[in-house]
């Protein structure tokens, strides 16, 4: 029987399926997790944004497989892919995690703390693409994760393959945004951001400077997908 004849193809299916899967594979999402994000949602922030507990556990998996100590993030929120990121950085490891927003850096410092990695995550508060700029860290990052304004993603990915090491990862999360992003009637900046960024990595890939490519997903955030590049 072909698996496509009763494929979910709603979000509400999406969410269903991914948290089947979940149910069998994430052991870590407990009640310090669950109390972090109930905590965030109770000072304001967005429900929606923090990434799904199936990609926070993949960055954790991808950490721990590359071996990586030293990770910057653009994009705090409230802290909870920071904490899943944290888990799997050894202990002699650093994440350096930047958000603009003062609010979402407090509830952030806050559930870090809670959750045990206060001494582990650096919270840098301003614009991203400025804080990025005058980063000139003695040793370069393993990896770094993107999950911010999507306009700005040709400016975070420009400097993050500066900051990154020879080899490291750059995650680059939400650019299919539901297939928006080919359909060219779609001109919102945060699309016309993601565009542009597609459009620079072609050039770096025929210059030899990137690989990279686009995992499609679907589950409780719709559908969507992140980036996977390697700095050559």
């Amino acid at each position: 029987m072909d698996p496509r004849a009763n494929a979910p193809s709603s979000i509400v299916e999406w969410t269903e399926a991914e948290k089947y899967q979940n149910s069998f594979l994430i052991h870590e999402q407990d009640d310090t997790l669950e109390l972090i994000l109930e905590n965030s949602i109770n000072h304001g922030l967005p429900s929606h944004m923090p990434v799904s507990a199936g990609e926070g556990k993949f960055l954790n998996l991808l950490i721990k497989c590359l071996g990586v100590k030293r990770v910057l993030e653009v994009g705090t929120l409230g802290g909870y892919s920071a904490i899943w990121m944290a888990r799997a950085i050894p202990e002699d490891g650093k994440l350096v995690t930047l958000e603009l927003s003062e609010t979402y850096a407090q509830v952030a410092k806050e559930n870090i703390a809670q959750a045990g990695f206060g001494d582990k995550c650096q919270i840098i508060i301003g614009p991203a693409d400025e804080t990025m700029t005058s980063l000139r860290p003695d040793i370069p990052f393993d990896m770094v994760f993107i999950d911010a304004d999507k306009k700005s993603y040709p400016k975070y990915f420009r400097e993050a393959k500066r900051l990154v090491k020879k080899g490291g990862v750059i995650i680059v999360d939400n650019v299919i945004r539901y297939g928006n992003v080919h359909d060219k009637s779609v001109n919102d900046e945060n699309t016309v951001g993601i565009r542009k960024l597609l459009a620079d990595l072609k050039e770096d890939s025929r210059k030899g400077e990137i690989e990279a490519t686009t995992i499609p997903t679907v589950g409780e955030k719709g559908f969507d997908g992140f980036l996977y590049a390697i700095k050559k």
